[in-house]
Order: C-alpha cells, then structure tokens, then sequence
C-alpha cells in the first residue's frame, strides 16, 4: 500500500494538509455537475438507453466482472448489449476504437480487451465516452449500451446508475481527493439506481455482490484447466496489477495457497522480466494481467477465471430498472 493509500484508508494526521485541495475539488464537482443539471454543459443522448457502471472511489472495485455478468444478463431479457469504456493504459493514435479479443492492450487498453474477450459482444473505446458511443450504435448491431466506468462522465447521457462499492476498504476516511478516495461525494449514491457492494459490509440499500465461479487455466494453452484448490499447500508467485492487488492475493491465501506475491501498479505493461522469478513455480495472475502476459507466455502461467455474482435481490431491482427506465425507450 502506498503512503496516499496509507492516509486515504488508515487515517492520520498525513491528510490535515490535503483537506483544503479536497474544499476546493468538492466545489468545483458541485458545480460541474450543476451545470450539467441546469443545460450550461450538453449532455449528449443517444438512440438505446445506456446504463453506466462505475464507482466513486479511486481503484478497482470489481467494475469488471459485474460488467460481463451484466451483458450476460441483459442477453438472457432478450437485450443486444455493446459495451464502451475509456481504454485506460491504450496508447491508440486516433480515437474512437473498436475492441476485438486480439486487439493490442497497449492500443486499446487490458480492461477492454478482457471484455472483448469474455463478453461476446462489441467494445469501442475513447477518453471521450460519448464518441464511443456513437460508434457503437453507428457500426454495429446493439439496442443497449454499457458504459464500464463512466459515472463522472456526465456529458454521456444515461438511463440506469449502478455504483459498485469495495466491502473492504468502502469510503476510507470520507474525503474527497486528495485528502482521500472519494471521485464524489458519499452522498452521490442516494441519486443513483443500485447499489452493489463487492464484499461484506452491507448498509440500507445497498444489495450483496459475490465470488461465484472461479477455475484456473493455462495462459499458454487455454484448453487445460484446473481448480483453485489443486494448488492448496504449493508455493507460488502471484502476480496482480489491478487496484486492489491484496485482494487477490487474499482470495488465494484462503484456498491455503502459501503466496509469494508480487504486487504491480494498475494497468502495468508487463515484460518478460517482470515475470523472470529465476525459479519454475507456478505463476498465478489475474485476467485483467494475462492480456498482456500472453505474448510471451510459459507452461508454468497460469490465470484465475473469477465471476461475480450479485444477490437474487438485485437481479429483481435491475429487472425492474429495465421496465421502468427502459422499456419506454423501445417501446
């Protein structure tokens, strides 16, 4: 853990001179979005409802594997889902992309490769979510848009609100940042649709999202697989670039995996010596990490497959969402 994350979740008097840059972006939020609430700044509407999935604190949260639960989901309402996101990490010359399972993660980014590839639907990219969106619905057959993490993204105009919440750490010390976690505000979540929680730890409103499934294969032969629990008592590297590396981690200790692990910054582009352990243990990483550890992968690598499941409450409050925020949209 960093010495912000330190502030930002264990307290201390580290954040006392951060608290007036977190005043000062408190305001400037408030009135961004006001503006937006009030038509000083366009928000663009689109041809198919959208529902955004996002978070209000800094770090991964499990945005991602709610997002392919989700577009499995809307398939089984009878929906046609596409998915946008910004391409955190991608290094593209133009802007929008279209994502394909092989694309390049250092174009189009780790997270929208992986959902290319476990989605089976399309994926467009760009800083600008509203351009994403528009090609979306201009170059390929869609009727419902997910927009994975764009909830400060108020130019692009959005039907369902769903916040995602770390169980574990939830707000850390409350603040704003920089002082602490917050993108917005606590007081954000009353204005949005559902809210799931990643974990225990459940308030008023807020509905439970769980590990479901979650099975090993092969980085370099992807047909072989295995369970989780065939590595219990091994000795292993653990590899995780993700927000919340422990979180990982912690998920195999419980197995009763003995963890070397080797924590990497969010999005880090790997290279082979990154992975160069001078030893032939086993190598676990996540999915989000073995996109860009596939080009140079070794028999001893090997990936955690994990899905979210969100609660039957919560599977009941998003299909009542579809009828009452939707359905007049297509009707």
């Amino acid at each position: 853990m960093s010495k912000i994350e330190q502030i930002w979740y264990n307290g201390g008097i580290g954040m006392i001179p951060l608290l007036p840059l977190s005043w000062l972006f408190h305001c400037l939020i408030m009135v961004r979005r006001w503006l937006y609430q009030h038509g000083w700044l366009t928000v663009n509407h689109f041809s198919a409802p959208l529902i955004v999935v996002g978070n209000i604190t800094v770090g991964g949260v499990g945005k991602t594997p709610f997002v392919i639960w989700l577009a499995n989901f809307l398939r089984t309402k009878g929906y046609t889902p596409g998915i946008v996101s910004r391409g955190y990490g991608g290094d593209a010359s133009a802007w929008p992309q279209a994502v394909m399972a092989d694309s390049n993660p250092a174009l189009v980014g780790d997270e929208a490769v992986l959902l290319a590839q476990r989605c089976d639907c399309p994926v467009v990219v760009s800083p600008n979510r509203s351009d994403a969106v528009r090609m979306l619905l201009n170059d390929f057959d869609c009727d419902i848009v997910i927009a994975d993490d764009g909830l400060q993204h108020y130019a692009m105009g959005r039907d369902i609100e769903i916040v995602i919440i770390d169980g574990q750490r939830r707000f850390g010390n409350g603040q704003l940042l920089p002082a602490g976690p917050l993108r917005e505000p606590v007081m954000r979540l009353k204005n949005v649709d559902l809210c799931l929680v990643n974990g225990e730890s459940l308030t008023a409103n807020e509905y439970r999202m769980t590990l479901g499934r979650h099975s090993l294969y092969n980085l370099q032969n992807p047909e072989q697989r295995d369970e989780l629990s065939a590595l219990k008592g091994k000795k292993i590297h653990a590899i995780a670039g993700i927000g919340h590396p422990d979180k990982f981690f912690n998920l195999l200790k419980d197995v009763g995996i003995e963890v070397i692990a080797h924590p990497f910054p969010d999005h880090h582009a790997y290279s082979v010596d990154d992975l160069n352990f001078a030893d032939d243990k086993i190598v676990v990483m996540t999915e989000k990490d073995a996109v860009k550890c596939a080009s140079f992968a070794k028999p001893e690598y090997w990936v955690l497959a994990i899905e979210m499941m969100p609660e039957k409450e919560a599977e009941e409050r998003l299909s009542a969402l579809l009828i009452t925020n939707i359905s007049h949209i297509n009707s």
